[in-house]
C-alpha cells in the first residue's frame, strides 16, 4: 500500500504544480486554494503516509489503513473538484466540498489512530 500511496501522491504533485504554473502564466491566482490543498493533502500527506506504510508494513495491513487509503483517495478528489468549481463561482458545490472534506478528514484521523495504536518501538 505504501508504494501505491507514493505513486498517487506524485500524480497530485504534478496536478498541483501544473495549476501553479497556469496561475503564474495568466497572473490569476483564483485557484490558489486548490493548488495549496492538492500539494499539501495530495502530495505531502500521501507521500508521508506512503513512506510510513512502506517502512512499517505491519501498520499498512490493518483495517484502519485500508479505510484511510479509500477515504483519503475518494474524499480529496471530491473536495478538490468542488473547491475548483466553487472558486470559479459555483456556490451549489458547497455540499460536495463538505462531503469530500469530511471523508478526507476521517481518513486522516483513522491514519493517526492506526499509527498510534499499531506502530511499535
Amino acid at each position: 500500500m505504501g508504494i501505491k500511496l507514493i505513486k498517487i501522491s506524485v500524480v497530485y504533485f504534478m496536478i498541483g504544480v501544473c495549476i501553479g504554473l497556469y496561475m503564474s502564466m495568466v497572473h490569476d491566482y483564483t485557484l490558489t486554494p486548490v493548488h495549496v490543498h492538492i500539494n499539501l493533502l495530495g502530495w505531502t500527506a500521501l507521500t508521508l503516509a506512503g513512506l510510513i506504510y512502506h517502512l512499517f508494513p505491519a501498520v499498512s495491513t490493518t483495517k484502519l489503513a485500508k479505510a484511510h487509503f479509500w477515504l483519503h483517495n475518494v474524499g480529496l478528489p471530491l473536495m478538490m473538484i468542488g473547491l475548483f468549481l466553487f472558486v470559479l463561482g459555483n456556490e451549489a458545490v458547497v455540499p460536495v466540498i463538505a462531503t469530500g472534506g469530511v471523508l478526507t478528514t476521517v481518513g486522516i484521523l483513522l491514519f493517526g489512530i492506526n499509527i498510534l495504536r499499531e506502530l511499535k518501538a
